[in-house]
């Protein structure tokens, strides 16, 4: 078991204290799309949307970009605190100002998709 497959468990379920956090739940529309497109595809659009929204040193509309519908991912997003960089900051300690190492955009789309993997279960 690598170090992300250690910690996204405990992010988790510290994200499901927060009653902000752990309102977000995906539709059944969401969950059509996820069947349709296949989990695979869904992953790589969570690295298009990280790599292209989250990843820069200074995201444009930093704390907008991320819409709360439309994409089971955006959803996954509010629900991780992923969506901004100023979340991103408070939940998981890494700051702003600076673009994402590899390795942060990894952790962030694995935590993403194991809380969508989450929701497809329920």
């Amino acid at each position: 078991m690598n170090k992300i497959q250690t910690i996204i468990p405990k992010k988790l379920a510290s994200l499901k204290q927060s009653k902000f956090r752990s309102k977000f739940k995906l539709t059944k529309k969401d969950r059509n799309y996820i069947d349709s497109k296949g989990f695979d595809t869904i992953k790589e659009h969570a690295f298009q949307f990280v790599n292209s929204r989250i990843a820069p040193d200074f995201p444009e509309k930093d704390g907008k970009q991320t819409p709360m519908r439309g994409h089971p991912v955006f959803i996954a997003q509010h629900a991780t605190a992923t969506c901004c960089r100023g979340c991103i900051s408070k939940w998981h300690g890494i700051e702003k100002g600076r673009a994402l190492h590899e390795k942060e955009v990894e952790f962030i789309v694995s935590l993403i998709m194991e809380w969508i993997g989450e929701q497809i279960k329920e």
